[in-house]
């Protein structure tokens, strides 16, 4: 990790079709927050037509000592990890080496013979789940932090979020959990992207970390993303609050200076927005950023499509007019939602409280960068009000 790279090119906010007064509101109510108390600090990022139109940090990059937020801070980026390890996947799939229609069991055998847990007992697989059902969340894994469900109950049992098992046996741990849902019948936000990550191991012969590094970031010259953060770059780590401001129960944080077991490809990047923005601009030109392809066009339109149709969504993660594709939300209603946007946006966010989001009706690409867990909720929909506020 060094923090050199090419940055992507900027404008002035009129020149992108942004109102200035109002791009600025945008900072102006992320200070208010930082002054509240808050919020330790952030870094937003919005581009347009491929230029990068806001690119500020506001806050403290660490509240405990003060240190001032900084445009190249280094922040634990949690599920953002997944739409990464989903364009990975794809990769493989476009290179001949697998099929989204796949077996999981194929690449994996010890997802073969799954049970469900029902009302009744366990009952067999009625079909087994599939690569897309991996990368769509209908494959009937679960998160333990989502429920109290038998299934949930056993994936805390068997700490099945420990960083201290490699990929290979934190998949074999999963295996031997019964699944929450039949494969296909279901969206449920799980550990399928982890499972991805044990997947592209298999498939392509490399640790997770390895493949990244050669086949994403070298290529998109994302300098600063990784599993962990090497010691000479600990200065730039983001931490929350010690104290969660609202009173609530302060969430344990990934912990960036240690090398872990496991590469989480569900949750275990780190990155600086600078880095994520060159991941986003690529998808935004449908595979590609500055000569270097990673996907085909074709393939980039298909991750960002509809891949539930009528399967029923579990909880609230997705918010109406949504749905999902292979690695991001996507929407589908240019109304019902809380939230403004295009049809055809996608997005995702981290637990820990960053977010992106990719409109390319409007050929926009934003991102707020924070770590502030439990306020994430707020945080998100204020950011995107704000964004798309400051259209012209």
């Amino acid at each position: 990790m060094t923090t050199q790279h090419i940055a992507l090119p900027t404008a002035q906010p009129a020149d992108v079709g942004l109102c200035p007064e109002r791009t600025q509101r945008l900072m102006d109510v992320l200070r208010r927050e930082v002054a509240s108390g808050k919020l330790p600090g952030a870094v937003a990022m919005v581009a347009r037509r491929g230029k990068i139109a806001l690119f500020e940090a506001v806050g403290q990059q660490d509240p405990a000592t003060g240190t001032p937020m900084q445009t190249d801070s280094i922040f634990r980026i949690y599920s953002m990890t997944k739409p990464v390890v989903s364009v990975a996947v794809m990769m493989l799939v476009e290179r001949g080496q697998l099929l989204l229609s796949d077996p999981v069991s194929r690449w994996l055998p010890e997802y073969a013979n799954q049970q469900v847990a029902t009302a009744n007992g366990l009952e067999p697989v009625k079909q087994e789940a599939t690569v897309q059902d991996l990368l769509r969340h209908t494959a009937g894994l679960t998160y333990e932090f989502l429920g109290d469900s038998a299934v949930q109950r056993q994936y805390a049992q068997v700490k099945i979020a420990s960083r201290e098992r490699t990929n290979a046996e934190f998949s074999q741990t999963l295996a031997g959990v019964p699944l929450q849902f039949q494969p296909g019948s279901m969206w449920g936000y799980s550990r399928a992207t982890d499972v991805l990550g044990r997947l592209v191991e298999v498939v392509s012969g490399q640790s997770l970390g390895a493949f990244l590094q050669t086949e994403i970031f070298e290529p998109l010259g994302m300098v600063d993303t990784g599993f962990a953060v090497p010691p000479e770059q600990h200065h730039r780590i983001a931490e929350p609050f010690a104290h969660d401001p609202d009173g609530g129960v302060p969430m344990k944080v990934l912990e960036p200076r240690q090398v872990p077991a496991m590469e989480g490809g569900g949750g275990g990047l780190m990155s600086t927005a600078m880095d994520y923005s060159r991941f986003l601009q690529c998808l935004r030109n449908r595979g590609e950023l500055n000569g270097m392809r990673l996907l085909g066009p074709h393939t980039v339109d298909f991750m960002t499509a509809d891949h539930l149709g009528d399967i029923p969504v579990d909880g609230t993660l997705l918010p109406p007019g949504h749905s999902f594709g292979l690695g991001f939300a996507v929407r589908t209603h240019l109304g019902l939602s809380p939230v403004p946007g295009s049809v055809g946006l996608y997005y995702w966010g981290g637990i820990a409280g960053t977010t992106f989001f990719v409109d390319p009706a409007l050929d926009m690409v934003a991102m707020l960068m924070i770590q502030a867990p439990n306020q994430r909720d707020y945080y998100r929909p204020l950011f995107r009000d704000l964004v798309y506020a400051a259209l012209l």
